[in-house]
């Protein structure tokens, strides 16, 4: 699935993403600014989180409560290599039916799961998105 949009159309892409994915993981992957954690407030917003949802550079994972399920928001640009993604438990997150959102998920590529659906977003130009769900 491939998807052209703006910011204003959002809630749109969260809704096409959320409903066409293939997996409760989704990896996000576009280079920095280009709207990762935009999106993934959106996608969270639309499962029923209502806590304030932020980035968890700093913090290796986040988590929010939605209407029913848990969701799990990784950000690994930090980290220096799998061994610190082993040394927080990430496997045992990945056994869990909860929603995970993984930013930058090259940095963990063989702890990744082969279910596991892309989400890879590429700025084009005047504030445009193309977003490809793989």
């Amino acid at each position: 699935m491939t998807i052209e949009y703006t910011l204003d159309d959002l809630s749109v892409v969260a809704n096409q993403v959320i409903k066409n994915t293939k997996s409760n993981i989704l990896l996000f992957d576009a280079e920095m600014g280009a709207g990762k954690t935009t999106l993934i407030k959106e996608i969270s917003k639309q499962l029923g989180v209502t806590d304030a949802i932020s980035s968890p550079t700093y913090a290796l994972v986040n988590e929010y409560h939605s209407v029913d399920k848990i969701i799990y928001h990784f950000d690994f640009y930090r980290i220096q290599d799998e061994e610190e993604a082993f040394q927080i438990g990430f496997e045992e997150y990945l056994d869990t039916d909860a929603w995970i959102f993984i930013e930058w998920p090259e940095k963990v590529a063989n702890l990744l799961p082969l279910n596991a659906q892309k989400v890879e977003i590429k700025v084009i130009n005047n504030g445009k998105r193309v977003l490809f769900l793989r």
